[in-house]
């Protein structure tokens, strides 16, 4: 299949910038470029429109930039905490996705869609996880993902205390018991 020539209307990820002629696979800009307006194709008509346009559009760009790089500054170091159940090795029984974490911020006073969280692969595990968030194409800031069994858990996470320790404190008391008691000769 041949590639299709576009013009992007933003900056696109490992692909380019705002007004940047690029060749892309076919269903890449039929499924995503076109329908989400980041893209038009590279013909004369779309040419001349984009460039009569192009001033207004770098100025759009250049305001939303600065919104959402003001709202990086206020929300910098921001953490979330979702509860869910785990087994007792700490993974859970199901995943943290993109929209958990939406949810989340959104309720900790960020507003963020689950498109704009970047997950490299669904949280499987209890504990701390630092994830991006896209607020514009060229601004991202970092968001720490507290996942806990409870609230008490995940303020111990956060103080950077191991979850379990109860358990492992025990252990060396239950060794020390064990290695005290007689032995069975054993023929």
């Amino acid at each position: 299949m041949a590639a299709v020539e576009l013009i992007l209307l933003q900056r696109v990820e490992k692909l380019g910038q705002m007004g940047d002629r690029v060749k892309v696979k076919p269903g890449y800009a039929r499924n995503f470029l076109l329908p989400q307006k980041k893209a038009l194709r590279a013909n004369k008509e779309n040419l001349a429109r984009f460039e009569a346009q192009r001033a207004q559009l770098e100025a759009q760009n250049l305001k939303r930039r600065e919104e959402a790089e003001r709202v990086a500054e206020r929300v910098s170091g921001l953490a979330v905490v979702i509860i869910r159940q785990a087994g007792e090795s700490g993974s859970l029984y199901g995943s943290v996705s993109s929209r958990d974490i939406a949810e989340a911020t959104t309720e900790a006073g960020l507003t963020i869609t689950r498109q704009q969280v970047i997950l490299e692969q669904p949280i499987k595990t209890l504990g701390l996880t630092q994830v991006r968030v896209e607020l514009h194409p060229e601004v991202s800031i970092t968001v720490t993902v507290n996942v806990a069994r409870s609230p008490e858990e995940a303020e111990k996470q956060a103080r950077g205390e191991r979850v379990g320790e109860e358990a492992e404190d025990e252990t060396p008391e239950l060794t020390e018991m064990f290695e005290t008691a007689p032995q069975p000769d054993v023929p």
